[in-house]
């Protein structure tokens, strides 16, 4: 996970708004104005916090909160919009964010609350699993001690098998979270699996018919 915040919002000026409003206090922060754009950056690295817009041209915001939610937990997620009743506030904190602002905000009251989802987020975590250590700060994995050559897409797709430990994920689950897609050759997902097993990597199963599970013993 980066030190970055990610803006989900189709409206160019409330976008540059909120984005010279963060960079003044010295945040780090990235703008999407689609659901597309937005997923495939998630794929390649996701953020601290996530600001998200509920109507978009290409998409939901409910429904990209409900899949960073799935994928990406430790990702605070703030939901901007226009629909400010009770019953909309309630219906986004009860799919999972952590915290809701009306259109029109002051983006003094904005950059607070960012950079108190901030300092609530964990920048540094690191994944454990017997003697395989794989840490998200630095991007690197270590077995029994020993530094492993990872791309780009492998790291990430164990990073995503060791969140899920104990679980069976589903190869479309995988190439969602880790190529940011939901349809495509799910050959490229048992390629990077027999990358990973070929590098001595423990514990991912094959779950035949259905996808992988990270689990078991060594």
């Amino acid at each position: 996970m980066s030190k970055k915040v990610y803006l989900l919002e189709d409206d160019a000026s409330i976008a540059e708004l909120v984005k010279c409003s963060l960079e003044l206090s010295g945040i780090d922060i990235v703008c999407f104005d689609t659901v597309t754009q937005f997923m495939a950056n998630l794929a390649v690295e996701a953020p601290s916090v996530a600001l998200l817009d509920i109507m978009l041209p290409d998409g939901n915001g409910l429904d990209v909160l409900k899949k960073i939610k799935q994928f990406h937990p430790s990702v605070i997620c703030i939901m901007l919009s226009a629909l400010g009743q009770e019953i909309d506030k309630v219906k986004g904190l009860n799919g999972g964010a952590d915290d809701y602002i009306a259109k029109p905000f002051g983006v003094l009251e904005l950059t607070a609350r960012v950079n108190a989802a901030l300092r609530r987020a964990k920048f540094e975590k690191v994944l454990v699993k017997d003697g395989l250590r794989l840490n998200e700060e630095d991007m690197t994995v270590t077995l029994d001690g020993d530094a492993l050559d990872l791309n780009n897409k492998e790291f990430h797709l164990l990073k995503f098998l060791m969140s899920n430990e104990g679980k069976v994920v589903t190869r479309e689950a995988i190439l969602t979270a880790v190529w940011g897609y939901e349809e495509g050759e799910t050959r490229t997902v048992d390629n990077h699996i027999a990358r990973l097993r070929k590098l001595g990597i423990p514990h991912i199963e094959t779950v035949f018919g259905v996808g992988y599970k990270f689990g078991g013993n060594k």
